[in-house]
């Protein structure tokens, strides 16, 4: 699933570095079209949400979690998330997947996670 565009309730939740530098990737895509701002590796910006997935792989699950939890706050609106993680930061979806069981309805995960998450119910 390619993200182009984003209707105004929607935010786009990207792999990040923890300095902000997006400079490939995902992470460049957001900076270009949704608002990511350099040097902001963290958290909400614009119509981007950046999770830090180069600083190992328990510091993303810390950053998953706080990121679920700002999806519950946030009800109103519809994040879809990348396969973060996966693309420079070298994860595989089976390694990442998990950290999203718990994710609300709110959260849109891309189909690699989705299919992980049911399988792993099963």
């Amino acid at each position: 699933m390619r993200i182009e565009s984003l209707r105004d309730d929607e935010i786009f939740v990207f792999g990040s570095n923890a300095h902000g530098m997006h400079a490939g990737g995902a992470a460049r895509f957001a900076h270009e079209r949704f608002g990511a701002v350099w040097g902001e590796g963290h958290g909400l910006h614009g119509q981007s949400y950046a999770i830090d997935t180069m600083s190992g792989l328990e510091e993303l699950c810390v950053e998953v979690a706080g990121f679920l939890e700002f999806a519950k706050r946030h009800p109103h609106l519809r994040f879809l998330v990348t396969e973060i993680g996966c693309g420079i930061a070298g994860y595989t979806p089976e390694q990442i997947a998990p950290f999203f069981a718990d994710a609300p309805e709110n959260v849109v995960l891309p189909p690699s996670f989705k299919a992980l998450l049911v399988e792993f119910e099963q």
